[in-house]
């Protein structure tokens, strides 16, 4: 966020047009809210990406101060991320669901087009959080498939490549998120029941 920040200051709010600060919803609580107080008070345009997904991914998967629990796992009060954006001056929060991907598109790019500081969180726990399941898991349909790829962005280690393009999903990995199927504009991807 204080990178974007400067950037703007230095080259100015056209330079960063289509710019997105993305930061992690842990991250933001310990050393992203002082940037975003400067983005407020020195009137930035900038988009701001909180990716909500309820831990600290990146260091082990520990509870913060917006998770509602303690390192203990005793339950705490719980800090609105979406509450504390307005309470420090960010006039467009929005909350959108990290697997509506087409929404969340859309309010990227009407973000980055408008001259405001907007903040954008993301929500959907991370997948690998205990006790967090989906019911279903995904089934490729490679006599559907287009060979297009798309599914493959998401990066996803249960999909993989045929030899003839086509992809495969290994259902033992897969977590049943449904993302990929959400990429798939062929219905090469269905849902099954576990």
């Amino acid at each position: 966020i204080s990178a974007l920040h400067g950037m703007e200051k230095g080259k100015g709010k056209d330079y960063i047009k289509n710019w997105v600060a993305v930061i992690g919803d842990s991250t933001f609580l310990h050393t992203g809210v002082n940037s975003l107080i400067n983005l407020v008070y020195n009137k930035s345009t900038a988009t701001v990406m909180i990716l909500d997904n309820r831990t600290t991914g990146m260091t082990g998967h520990q509870d913060h101060a917006a998770t509602g629990k303690t390192l203990k796992g005793e339950e705490t009060y719980a800090i609105d991320l979406a509450e504390l954006c307005r309470t420090i001056g960010v006039k467009n929060v929005i909350e959108v669901n990290a697997f509506d991907t087409a929404f969340l598109e859309k309010t990227v790019k009407e973000s980055v087009a408008n001259d405001e500081l907007t903040v954008i969180i993301t929500k959907a726990p991370c997948v690998l959080l205990k006790g967090q399941k989906f019911p279903n898991v995904c089934k490729a349909n490679p006599e559907a498939c287009k060979k297009c790829g798309m599914c493959l962005k998401i990066g996803c280690p249960a999909i993989t490549k045929n030899e003839d393009g086509t992809i495969k999903i290994d259902q033992t990995m897969c977590n049943g998120c449904g993302l990929c199927k959400s990429y798939c504009k062929f219905n090469a991807i269905e849902t099954v029941e576990r």
